[in-house]
């Protein structure tokens, strides 16, 4: 089961494998209140799309669309995660406050597609 989560948000037993799925580490969090098994930051959107996209949901169709195109290349990435979530539960965390409009729910569902 792949779940997504935010990093600032209380680690549980339910979460499994905890991967950090931001290019840049949360600010505020110490890597041990944290509790990340894997920061996976290459499989995050690229520095040029996350500036173009700056959490403006006017423009999330179009991030989606992009930040998937960067997913397809990075095929081996996905798969390695999509993996580990057909063995244990998965949790994609991420930083940014609005959990709608985030990569990880993008990531999710392009991983779910795959699994």
């Amino acid at each position: 089961m792949i779940k997504i989560k935010r990093v600032y948000e209380n680690s549980s037993k339910d979460d499994g494998e905890r991967i950090l799925v931001d290019r840049l580490w949360p600010r505020g969090v110490s890597k041990e209140k944290a509790k990340i098994d894997l920061w996976v930051k290459e499989i995050a959107p690229s520095d040029e799309l996350r500036k173009w996209f700056s959490h403006d949901p006017l423009k999330w169709v179009e991030f989606k669309k992009r930040y998937e195109s960067e997913l397809k290349r990075m095929r081996v990435e996905v798969q390695k995660l999509a993996s580990i979530s057909k063995k244990e539960n998965l949790t994609l965390l991420y930083a940014a406050k609005d959990e709608e409009h985030n990569n990880a729910v993008v990531l999710k569902e392009f991983m779910e597609k795959l699994v």
